[in-house]
């Protein structure tokens, strides 16, 4: 480990919330009086934040304890991932039966990682003996912390079922902001180390089918050229299951086709560029070499993006525009492999992103059809969580996509 690095589980979250406390107070007595601790509990959780990290985060001074530019970079995080806990137990009020609800200065329930983990894991394993193997602990210890969580929420966070331990509507509420929490408290060595001139850590990004083939591994590879320390994680799920893990902090960006997202507010677009959508086939391909009419197509066997996605629906309405039914495919796939081979060993015809295939295009291995496609442009771009404080290491990830979308353009 480089010298900002630490374990997952090595920074405490009461030592985030003693750091968060004596910056905003001034002072060690007047942060252990509003954490009701004692002045030596506070120094000593400064202290052993101080140590974990491998850096001072306050001057001492007679008049009070001020930020190094170090503590200055952490703080942002620490505050982060406590705001988001701290939103928890308003929540679970509405779970509470009618006066069962108990006021209380700070979810001190809540402030343990390996605890949040234990959760974590439990929503998406849904198996006690699976999460104890996981995380290298004993059955009876998850057992044990889901009920100091359950006690403090005051609710049932999960209930047995055939299917295993399945969360409750309240913890499903909860594990996006524990989950934005602990991605928050991970970047914290990446910040620092960033501080210090040095960008690490690992990106996570959404994969869009129209950015796999070309722009992301560009980017990537000028990335980690520039970044060596830089891991990259590609997630290439459906575009819904991406804005989830987007909005948890489990995916810092996704690259690919724009999306409206009035449904899911919190969410940012930023356009790279546009592209429109054709029709690709081998160049042996009986209908490579001629202008194309409509009559042309009675035969073709088509290969077409997925149902319902923007791109089908983009294709189907071009069709309807030029006086033709919709095509049927014969196959469905957004996976650029599949294409490829499907069109080098037959006559059928893709409608893709022009943007898919252009190695492809280049080479004279794959060639469009003289068939235009009216009005199927659509924005390429970024989709990233409204008010993320991106880690070093997504900013530079971004960075290097602008760069590659900018020589594109040239």
């Amino acid at each position: 480990m480089t010298k900002y690095q630490t374990e997952d589980n090595d920074i405490k979250i009461m030592q985030l919330r003693s750091l968060c406390m004596v910056a905003e107070r001034g002072t060690v007595s007047n942060a252990a009086e509003n954490l009701f601790r004692t002045q030596s509990a506070v120094t000593r959780s400064l202290r052993d934040l101080e140590q974990t990290l491998s850096t001072a985060l306050f001057e001492r001074h007679a008049s009070g304890m001020l930020l190094t530019d170090a503590g200055k970079c952490v703080l942002p995080r620490a505050q982060r991932a406590l705001g988001e806990l701290q939103q928890i137990p308003a929540m679970m009020a509405r779970f509470k039966q009618r006066g069962s609800h108990r006021d209380e200065a700070e979810p001190i329930w809540l402030f343990n990682v390996r605890r949040l983990q234990i959760f974590l894991r439990l929503f998406h394993l849904h198996h006690t003996q699976s999460v104890a193997s996981a995380l290298g602990i004993s059955q009876p210890a998850v057992s044990a912390a889901l009920k100091v969580l359950e006690k403090g929420a005051g609710v049932n966070l999960f209930q047995r079922s055939p299917k295993g331990m399945m969360p409750s509507t309240a913890a499903q509420e909860m594990a996006p902001h524990i989950s934005r929490a602990l991605n928050e408290i991970r970047h914290i060595p990446e910040d620092l180390a960033a501080h210090a001139g040095d960008i690490q850590g690992t990106v996570q990004v959404g994969a869009l089918p129209l950015c796999r083939s070309s722009l992301l591994p560009r980017a990537i590879a000028r990335l980690v050229t520039q970044h060596p320390s830089v891991k990259v994680v590609t997630n290439e799920s459906a575009f819904s299951n991406l804005v989830t893990e987007l909005r948890a902090g489990d995916v810092d960006l996704i690259l690919g086709a724009l999306r409206q997202n009035d449904s899911v507010p919190d969410l940012d677009n930023r356009v790279l560029f546009t592209e429109e959508l054709v029709l690709l086939a081998r160049p042996q391909h009986p209908l490579a070499e001629i202008p194309l009419l409509p009559a042309n197509f009675g035969h073709t066997q088509w290969i077409l993006p997925r149902e319902n996605s923007p791109g089908r629906q983009l294709l189907d309405r071009a069709f309807q525009r030029l006086g033709m039914a919709p095509p049927t495919p014969v196959v469905e796939s957004g996976d650029l492999a599949i294409i490829r081979g499907l069109l080098l060993n037959s006559d059928m015809v893709a409608a893709v992103s022009s943007h898919q295939l252009a190695y492809e295009l280049r080479a004279g291995i794959l060639k469009p059809l003289s068939f235009a496609l009216p009005d199927t442009h659509r924005a390429i771009g970024l989709t990233l969580r409204q008010g993320a404080l991106h880690s070093p290491a997504t900013l530079a990830l971004i960075a290097s996509i602008d760069a590659e979308a900018r020589t594109d353009a040239s």
